[in-house]
């Protein structure tokens, strides 16, 4: 089995409280891509950053004051265009997700490749990358930098590099 993990392609992130001109820039590849994967025959899975209304009194909240991704609301969606159909959505409370195993153990057949896209590479994308390729050293990971973006250039391009040296494909 291959997956692709859209990661946090949320309203918040794309044009809400932390959304960035990169963000907005990368939906219509994102859309392509999951489209692309899914006729390949790939699992597609979403994960969604997902806060609760106490947020800023949250460890995460003191270090990023800015709320986002309240579950229930518009900003915590997944961005209207992006095919969710046939898709799993995971629902992580922090940066890096750490029930990976439990979401492929459950599904059918041996996991080949894992390929993530979306937001935010310096955050997001980096840190269930890191996990991954933890949990799963003898398979592909890789990540499709034209499908990210991250809180700034820079930091995108940092988060890259991290990556590339922590043997994940940078495609």
């Amino acid at each position: 089995m291959k997956a692709l993990i859209v990661v946090d392609m949320q309203n918040d992130f794309i044009d809400g409280n932390l959304g960035t001109p990169e963000a907005l820039a990368i939906v219509d590849t994102v859309a392509q891509k999951i489209q692309a994967r899914k006729a390949e025959g790939w699992q597609i899975i979403f994960t969604r950053d997902t806060h609760q209304a106490n947020y800023l009194e949250t460890n995460e909240g003191w270090h990023l004051p800015v709320s986002h991704c309240i579950e229930g609301t518009n900003g915590w969606e997944i961005r209207e265009g992006l095919d969710t159909s046939d898709a799993l959505v995971v629902n992580k409370p922090t940066f890096g997700f750490t029930g990976w195993a439990d979401v492929f153990d459950d599904m059918p057949g041996e996991l080949e490749e894992i390929e993530l896209i979306g937001l935010c590479t310096d955050i997001c994308v980096v840190s269930n990358a890191l996990i991954l390729k933890a949990l799963y050293p003898e398979i592909t990971v890789s990540v499709d930098p034209s499908c990210c973006a991250g809180v700034t250039p820079s930091s995108h391009e940092a988060a890259l590099t991290t990556m590339k040296m922590c043997q994940i494909e940078i495609d």
